[in-house]
This record gives C-alpha cells, structure tokens and sequence, in this order.
C-alpha cells in the first residue's frame, strides 16, 4: 500500500497490567528515531525526524494497535537504514509486532523492486502459456557435483521449469561451488538441448561479501540466468545489489526468518516475505506453505500471495513460491487455489518416485490438464 509524503507503521503492541499503551507507542516513535529522552531532542530535529503517533486502537484484552508515521528522510534510500527503522532497536523490547506498512511511492522508487518480477521471469522460462511455473531443488547436500548435475539433467528432461539449489548446498567439499555450478548448468543445457525445452537453473550464493561477487561471476560465466540468496542470513541489502547488479533473476529463500515470526512479536510473514523481500528486488519469493512440515496458515499464504502481487506504486510484482511440502499429489490443488502466477516448488514427492524424469514429465502434463480444464 502507497501512502502520502510519509513511511507509516503500523504495528500491535502487548501491554503489561498497568502499562500505559500511549505511552509505548511515544517510546516506540523516539526509540526508533532519536534515541532520546524528549526534552534532551533539540525542537526542530524533533518536529522533523521524531515519529508522529497518528493512531491508537484497543484490539483483545490489553493488546493495542498503533500507527506511527515517520519522515522518509529517516531511512534515505538505504535498505539497512529501512529496517532499522522498521524493527530496529524496538526488536529487543517485548511484544511489538509490525502489521503493516505504508510506502511513500518516491520511497518504493528510490528502493527499486524485483528487475524481472513475474512477467520476467516467465519471459525467461519462455512459459506463454497461463499455467504455474514448476521449480525443484537439487538435494541432499553430501552429493557430489556430478552427481548433482546428473539430477539436473533428469529434471531439465522432464520439463522442471526451474531447477534451483537447496538452501544447504553452499561451497562444501563434496560439491565445491564453481565446479557445482558449471556441471549443473552443463547438464541443464545438454537436457534442453535433446528436448528443446527451456528449463533454467539457479545456483546458491551463500558467502558474504566480498566473496559472493566472485560467485557471483562464477554463475554468469556459467550460463546461469538467475540466484538463490537467503536474504536474513546474507542480508536484505545484498538482495537489492543482486538485482540491480548482477542482470539475473533473484529468489529469496526463507532461511532463518522464522526468528521475525514470534506469537505477538517480530514481523508477519506477508509484511517480510510480501513485501520487504519484494521491495529489495526478489523476483520470487519461496516460502513454506500451509499443509506441509511448517506451521503457516492458509490465511498466512493467501496474504503472502497477494502482498507479493498487489499493486505497489511502480514495482513490478513477484512470483510467490510456496514450498515446504507441497506433494505431487495435491498440486492440482494449490493450482486452483493460487492460479497461475504461482511457482510450484516441488522436491521431496518427485524423489520419492524413483524417476526423476518420468515424476517431472508427469507433474507437468498434470499441470497444464489442470490449467486446460
């Protein structure tokens, strides 16, 4: 959502027997701007950079909501600035939740957004046709990068839109990382190249930097046309740099977020993955559906789904990639419960099958039935 000249916040607060819930909200406004007692803050910074508390609800017993606005010249255009901001200092104080933001559109400019979005990367995959996009992991770690490639290979056969690294496959001796990324994208080339197809695969860059730069160039001398990145655990700044960068598609993955997702505290889900992880620039965002081996909701996914999709001044919008359990039995499902501008990410049910690429072939012509009907 778009707003005026000024960032607003909305966030729920938990209170104590006796806790004045205004009061917090005050402490929230200053904490997060000029980290003074008031009277300490000279006036004119004051009426400039300290947030303006512009709403204060009761919500159930002694939980309130609180919106508070703040001058976008308190975060510049830097995204650490940005979340410093948003859950900075405030992170170790108990019971704050950010439930929503309000974005300046010249604020949303200034950050930049995915560079493909969802049109991009189905401009990529060279998929015209309305049907979710599918996408599997290369998996377990321990595999050696020829043994990785040959997985590649089946998957590319069967037609996998998206073959992608599993978030544990970083630069382990077993697989080391530039040796990985050549034989997979090899393999990957030499499956399209017998079939015609296009199927596309995207290493992991899991080193900091200034290491991830050379990573960086190892998959573009590859071949490779887009990256994985965990942006908690290589930061959401290096998310932005990739995508302004590095003229290659970005997936988030979702590593280490659960940390934001406390009962009442932290970050929604549709607030990190729908919308920071999309403003940074990640054209699709994975994140772990209902159903499966993590605890979402339903509710969670819907709003992670439209967040990620929704009109956001003039950000493109990113593909929502759930995963984490979604089975090949029930992806005719998700199909009709997400529509088409979905990616599938589908791993452990295609291995359970033995053949890899009959499994893939299968799931696709299971797919487009399902997309025809």
């Amino acid at each position: 959502m778009t707003s005026g000249e000024r960032l607003r916040i909305t966030y729920e607060l938990g209170c104590a027997p006796g806790e004045d819930p205004a009061a917090r909200a005050r402490d929230i406004a200053l904490e997060q701007t000029v980290e003074l007692p008031p009277e300490c803050v000279p006036p004119d910074v004051a009426a400039r950079m300290v947030g303006r508390v512009e709403a204060l609800a009761p919500l159930a017993e002694r939980r309130w909501r609180v919106a508070i606005s703040y001058d976008p010249a308190t975060v510049g255009s830097e995204v650490p600035q940005l979340l410093n901001l948003l859950f900075g200092n405030i992170s170790m104080k108990p019971a704050i939740l950010v439930t929503g933001i309000e974005w300046p559109a010249p604020l949303l400019g200034a950050l930049g957004g995915p560079r493909l979005g969802i049109a991009g990367i189905r401009a990529l995959c060279r998929v015209s046709e309305r049907r979710p996009l599918l996408c599997t992991a290369l998996k377990p770690v321990g595999l050696s990068a020829q043994q990785l490639a040959e997985l590649c290979y089946r998957f590319a056969l069967g037609g996998i839109d998206i073959i992608k690294d599993d978030h544990n496959l970083a630069d382990q001796p077993t697989a080391p990382f530039r040796e990985r990324v050549a034989r997979c994208q090899e393999a990957v080339s030499q499956a399209n190249g017998e079939t015609g197809g296009h199927s596309v695969y995207f290493p992991q860059l899991a080193r900091g930097s200034p290491a991830i730069q050379e990573d960086l160039a190892l998959a573009r001398e590859a071949g490779c046309r887009g990256v994985m990145v965990s942006p908690v655990i290589v930061g959401l700044d290096t998310v932005r740099w990739l995508a302004a960068a590095s003229g290659m598609a970005v997936f988030a993955h979702p590593s280490m977020s659960g940390v934001f997702f406390q009962p009442g505290h932290g970050i929604l889900p549709e607030i990190l993955y729908g919308e920071l992880y999309r403003i940074v620039g990640s054209d699709g965002v994975i994140y772990t559906n209902a159903g499966g081996r993590f605890d979402f909701s339903q509710a969670t996914c819907d709003a992670i789904n439209a967040n990620l999709r929704k009109p956001l001044g003039s950000l493109r919008p990113a593909f929502p990639v759930p995963g984490g359990g979604v089975d090949v039995a029930r992806a005719p499902h998700w199909v009709e419960r997400y529509g088409v501008d979905t990616i599938l990410l589908i791993g452990g049910s295609l291995y359970a099958q033995g053949d890899l690429t009959r499994a893939s072939r299968r799931l696709v012509d299971t797919i487009r039935r399902v997309c025809d009907a």
